[in-house]
Order: C-alpha cells, then structure tokens, then sequence
C-alpha cells in the first residue's frame, strides 16, 4: 500500500490519535514520539488534511499535494460573507 492509499483509508480516529500524539509529544500509552515519527506523522496529518477536509484558510495543502493559495480577491470575498459589528464612538 503507498502513502496516498493509506490516506485514502485512513479513519478520523487514527486521524485524530496522530494529531494528539504531535500536541502532545506522546502516544496514548505514555511513550515519547521521537523526532522522525513525529516529521512522519505531521505529514500524514496534513495528507489527511488535504484529502477529507474543506478548509477556508489562504493558504492550505490541496488533495494533489500542492500548497493552494487564495487570491486577494477569493480572500475579500470570503470575508464579505462575515457580519462584522461596527460601533459609533458614542455607542461605546
């Protein structure tokens, strides 16, 4: 199995055991991750990323592998959507 079918396959539960162990420096039985698992790991996090989830961030790691950036334009337009609470100076 390569790395792109195992990500295909990978459940959210594994998904998320991965990212706890990169938070935490540890596995859930209390062992230390050592530096390469944890480079192996960040980037089967972001693998994961990339394929199962939607993101609105600017910039992000598409499903092919690429970094994908917004435009400015994509970015205002994504932030016009947001309602934004404005205040008079005398409201305050």
């Amino acid at each position: 199995m390569n790395f792109l079918d195992l990500i295909d396959n990978m459940p959210e539960t594994v998904y998320q055991s991965l990212c706890e162990a990169v938070e935490t420096g540890k596995w859930q039985d209390g062992r230390v991750v050592d530096p390469e698992q944890r480079e192996n790991m960040l980037q089967a996090i972001m693998a994961w990323q990339a394929k199962h989830l939607d993101s609105d961030q600017p910039f992000t790691v598409g499903a092919d592998g690429y970094v994908v950036e917004k435009s400015r334009a994509e970015l205002k337009q994504s932030f016009a959507k947001e309602t934004i609470v404005r205040f008079k100076h005398d409201d305050i």
